[in-house]
């Protein structure tokens, strides 16, 4: 196997600072002008077996669980009561807004039979199973329990839910189910990502026919805008251009915009990249966060099986604070660009989607990926290191 020593271009060493405004405008039009891309040290081969593989599907959950990843944004538990319920790593979770302004994780399950007490997204101020009954507060306390004398030897005190490690740092949940203090010190690593002037506009999910890895690669890189995006993303933005970055194991990965070429002429004080790039930030091992013109998504990908994926989205955006018409007018701009976004997405699906089925084919024992993907190597061999 080809591996990488360093799956970023030279100038962006694991331990540099993120480039700021100036310094990613300056990169990308050294990049226009001269025809290039940021490239890596070394191509990545990836067994086709590690794609199909239960034993190795099975270590990658481990891998989730004994780390801390994002569970969702905090604006998705903007109030007392929020929650957002769902599977993590095969586990069923939710995670609420309690009453002392915190945001905290628990087991999604009773302590009577195990029923979930909610699924999906919503707000209560009390956690009621829908089996018998039971109640619990919002800080996980079992509150009462319907018909009571029947359960003299019921502790209520220490019959709440059960938590989960949880941390919320720069408007992002984590988990770790599983996971160490010392695992949580990566999280520093990680800028803030979201504006403090953003809000939830909405949530969805989907479920996907391709194993998490295929179909997280596609976000990973660039190459493949032009064939794969002939009339939608590559008409403004470029083919094969992105600048790759690295921040402990994880990547940013720059998509310029055409419109970026009106900065020329502008003093580079003044420079916006809003509108003007697209900027992806992969969390390792399994979630992406996207930037859009006055928007970003929040995107955790869930393995189901070895074929199936599903997709948590949470849309995040800037809404005026003006009158009710102001914030509506904003709101269907934000959703107007997302529709478009959504086709590309599409298109991306249909690839990957294609990809699964090309691994039962068996004409590759490997997948190979090139200096342009070195976002994609950086996936494999952190998960190579984590998993031995």
């Amino acid at each position: 196997m080809s591996r990488i020593a360093t799956p970023l271009a030279s100038h962006h060493s694991a331990q540099q600072p993120l480039l700021d405004t100036q310094e990613m405008v300056l990169q990308i039009f050294n990049h226009i002008d001269n025809k290039t891309t940021d490239l890596g040290a070394e191509t990545w081969s990836e067994p086709v077996s590690n794609y199909r593989s239960q034993e190795r599907l099975d270590a990658e959950l481990g891998l989730i669980k004994s780390s801390f990843v994002v569970f969702c944004p905090s604006l998705a538990l903007s109030n007392t009561g929020d929650y957002v319920a769902r599977s993590a790593a095969g586990v069923p979770l939710i995670a609420v807004r309690a009453e002392d302004g915190t945001a905290k994780v628990f087991r999604n399950a009773c302590r009577h039979r195990g029923v979930q007490l909610a699924q999906g997204h919503g707000c209560k101020r009390v956690l009621v199973c829908p089996y018998h009954g039971w109640a619990y507060a919002l800080d996980g306390q079992l509150k009462n329990i319907t018909h009571g004398s029947g359960f003299p030897e019921v502790d209520t005190k220490t019959s709440g839910l059960v938590p989960v490690p949880s941390k919320e740092i720069n408007g992002l949940v984590y988990v770790g189910q599983e996971a160490s203090d010392t695992t949580a010190s990566s999280l520093d690593l990680i800028p803030q990502i979201i504006p403090d002037n953003y809000e939830l506009v909405e949530i969805d999910e989907m479920d996907v026919d391709a194993n998490w890895k295929l179909f997280i690669e596609s976000a990973l890189e660039g190459y493949h805008i032009r064939a794969t995006h002939t009339k939608t993303f590559f008409p403004v933005q470029y083919d094969n251009l992105t600048v790759v970055e690295a921040f402990g194991g994880n990547s940013r990965v720059t998509f310029p915009y055409q419109t970026i070429e009106s900065l020329r002429n502008k003093p580079q004080k003044g420079w916006s990249t809003n509108g003007r790039m697209t900027q992806l930030y992969h969390l390792f091992p399994n979630v992406i966060v996207s930037t859009f013109p006055n928007c970003l998504q929040v995107v955790v990908l869930e393995p189901l099986g070895l074929e199936k994926t599903r997709q948590h989205t949470y849309l995040l955006g800037r809404v005026a604070t003006g009158t009710a018409e102001e914030r509506k007018t904003m709101t269907e701009s934000i959703l107007q660009g997302q529709a478009f976004a959504k086709t590309g997405a599409i298109e991306d699906r249909e690839v990957v989607m294609s990809a699964q089925q090309g691994l039962h084919s068996g004409a590759n024992e490997h997948l190979t990926f090139g200096l342009f993907e070195s976002a994609i190597g950086r996936l494999h061999a952190g998960l190579s290191r984590e998993l031995g």
